[in-house]
């Protein structure tokens, strides 16, 4: 499922690049989205991006962590914990991309000029549902440091907070944080039970 998102929302980014029609219908505009009821806009924003880095880093960020987090939720179905795998696999990414504008939503919808693009928010999500069933995997940092991932991720909650309240650039440190916290927690949606799975990797050393 990881490697078809991967592949669908390159090929829209891509067509986009070039599609300025395309890229408004799709983007996230909080006033449309509030004001016309282009409730579609919470998802589709998720298929573009700003450019070709930004679209190749949540790209090969997604592959690697996607079928990682697939390969846990088949375990869980394996272990009769999870019916459709897949299904919630796509909960995960969409829900996320979805949830992660809200707060976004709330503060610019009556603001007709701001835009936002990219799949950060599901991104975020994936990342930490993998954090979640191995916090102690070693991620890289900057592509070269490695740093254990339950410490990383409190770093990145701790850094998109700060920048989302400095609001100096003109990143969604929102859509990261939320949709961040909504990966961390959407395995208890599944099964509240599997806070044991986390404390026990937790205090697994």
């Amino acid at each position: 499922m990881t490697l078809y998102i991967v592949l669908f929302t390159s090929v829209i980014s891509v067509i986009a690049f070039s599609r300025p029609e395309l890229m408004s219908w799709l983007q996230f505009n909080p006033y449309r989205v509030y004001h016309r009821k282009e409730f579609y806009r919470l998802v589709s924003h998720g298929l573009l991006h700003a450019d070709w880095v930004h679209l190749f880093i949540n790209m090969i960020v997604l592959f690697s962590f996607g079928t990682a987090v697939e390969r846990y939720f088949m375990r869980l179905e394996a272990m009769n914990i999870m019916r459709f795998p897949v299904v919630s696999f796509l909960l995960l990414y969409v829900g996320a991309v979805a949830v992660s504008t809200l707060t976004t939503l709330i503060k610019h919808k009556n603001n007709h000029w701001y835009n936002a693009v990219g799949a950060s928010g599901g991104v975020s999500a994936v990342i930490f549902t993998s954090i979640f069933f191995a916090p102690w995997q070693n991620l890289l940092l900057y592509a070269v440091i490695p740093i254990p991932g339950i410490l990383f991720g409190v770093l990145y909650l701790a850094y998109s907070h700060y920048m989302s309240k400095k609001a100096s650039d003109n990143i969604n440190h929102d859509a990261h944080f939320i949709g961040a916290v909504y990966g961390f927690i959407f395995p208890l949606l599944i099964d509240l039970s599997l806070v044991n799975t986390f404390l026990e990797q937790l205090f697994r050393f």
